[in-house]
């Protein structure tokens, strides 16, 4: 909330502002984009090569007066320890932290958690604390004398209110998305309003740093293009592509098509590659199934030789069939040997390392990708058919095949983020 109230009320000020979000996140920048206008764009230390990396900042540096990168969990969590953390990205980029301590239920402690931050990795740069869920007088004063006494070195930018109509529902895999809610307008609005009453936002701005080694020159291209025209289906069901990703493929001369499933609409009969992007077909899955022209579009695009390519979501749709969560089972595709239940729900959750099994549109047998893997679906069937990739967590453990292939037709869990490398 006090990301999103920051940007806006930026962008309402005049400011020309970027986003970013930390690590992988589909639905967190759909809200940056409502609130700046613009694509937010992911930064992941531990998934993108150093090049990607600094091509999506140079990226974001286009236009912007300022960019303004939310991290992800704590400030120290990441794929491997801290590797990969909101620090991690911090340290490489040499921007500056701003703290966000939940101060509920606790005084002068507060200023104890923003000491211990601060002398955790003595590379890091805090540079100011925001107070969130704050009570009134006697606690703000207790928050600041205690910082101030303990803490001098670190300024307190702002003590933001307990504020229960700016909260936002969420379900199984984060938020509710940014395209669901019809009031979103009037929350960031509100949220601007509150950040911009609350913090010294033209402090925070001072407090910015420019990142020498951002690629303003090279566009970051994390994978190779599936094609010359890509058909990318977009919608509620289907909303977890990375813009990076999209605009790489545009940056290597391939043309990028929209479509809806969930309005009915088929692949241009033209596409030569079919990109089916994580999301929820789990919840609409019934209305996919009825999708004729949509499930007959994607069929005829594999039958024509066109590349089709699934991930997570996705790659649920291009098999027989979904169970949702009351035990349904719903027809789809037919492309690739798979049933998928949402009713028997786990969690699979953390980074991945994938190798191509096979030669496809995503590259020769061998190239190496990084990706991150976070559903609940489980596998009721999957082949016999190759698998697409083999995966590795961070630590190396050895997870087996990973997804399928079928002539021109693969998919998986995993959402890749970048190549590993150059082969």
């Amino acid at each position: 909330m006090f990301t999103l109230g920051l940007l806006r009320h930026l962008a309402l000020n005049g400011v020309s502002v970027a986003s970013a979000k930390a690590g992988p996140d589909y639905i967190d920048p759909a809200f940056h984009a409502a609130a700046t206008g613009r694509a937010c764009l992911n930064l992941d230390p531990w998934a993108m090569r150093p090049k990607t990396l600094a091509g999506a900042v140079g990226a974001l540096s286009k236009g912007a007066e300022i960019i303004i990168c939310e991290g992800v969990m704590g400030l120290f969590d990441g794929a491997d320890l801290d590797k990969g953390s909101t620090a991690d990205l911090s340290v490489t980029t040499g921007w500056p932290v701003i703290l966000i301590v939940d101060a509920r239920a606790q005084g002068a402690s507060a200023a104890a958690v923003v000491k211990g931050f601060a002398g955790f990795r003595p590379d890091l740069n805090i540079a100011g604390v925001v107070f969130n869920r704050t009570g009134a007088g006697r606690h703000i004063r207790i928050l600041q004398d205690s910082c101030t006494r303990h803490v001098p070195e670190i300024p307190v930018l702002g003590f933001l209110p307990r504020h229960q109509s700016l909260a936002l529902p969420d379900r199984h895999l984060g938020l509710v998305q940014a395209a669901e809610h019809d009031d979103l307008e009037a929350f960031l609005d509100a949220a601007a309003d509150l950040v911009g009453k609350a913090v010294n936002v033209k402090a925070l701005q001072g407090l910015a740093q420019p990142w020498p080694k951002a690629s303003a020159e090279k566009v970051a291209v994390p994978l190779p293009p599936l094609g010359q025209r890509i058909a990318v289906a977009a919608d509620h069901a289907f909303r977890f592509s990375y813009p990076l990703v999209l605009d790489g493929w545009r940056a290597q001369g391939s043309e990028v098509v929209l479509f809806s499933p969930l309005a009915n609409e088929s692949p241009p009969a033209d596409a030569d590659a079919v990109y089916l992007p994580g999301g929820y077909p789990e919840l609409h899955a019934g209305r996919l199934a009825a999708s004729n022209a949509f499930l007959d579009g994607l069929c005829n695009a594999a039958n024509r030789g066109a590349a089709v390519y699934g991930e997570c979501g996705g790659y649920m749709v291009l098999g027989h069939g979904i169970e949702d969560a009351e035990g349904r089972r719903h027809a789809m595709a037919g492309l690739l040997p798979l049933e998928t239940s949402f009713a028997r729900r786990q969690l699979h959750l953390g980074y991945r390392r994938a190798t191509l099994s096979a030669e496809g549109p995503l590259g020769r047998a061998g190239a190496r990708f990084r990706g991150h893997e976070f559903h609940y679906a489980t596998l009721a069937k999957e082949g016999p058919a190759q698998p697409l990739f083999t995966s590795v967590d961070v630590e190396g453990i050895d997870h087996g095949p990973a997804g399928l292939v079928d002539g021109r037709v693969a998919g998986s869990f995993i959402h890749l983020i970048d190549g590993e490398d150059d082969a």
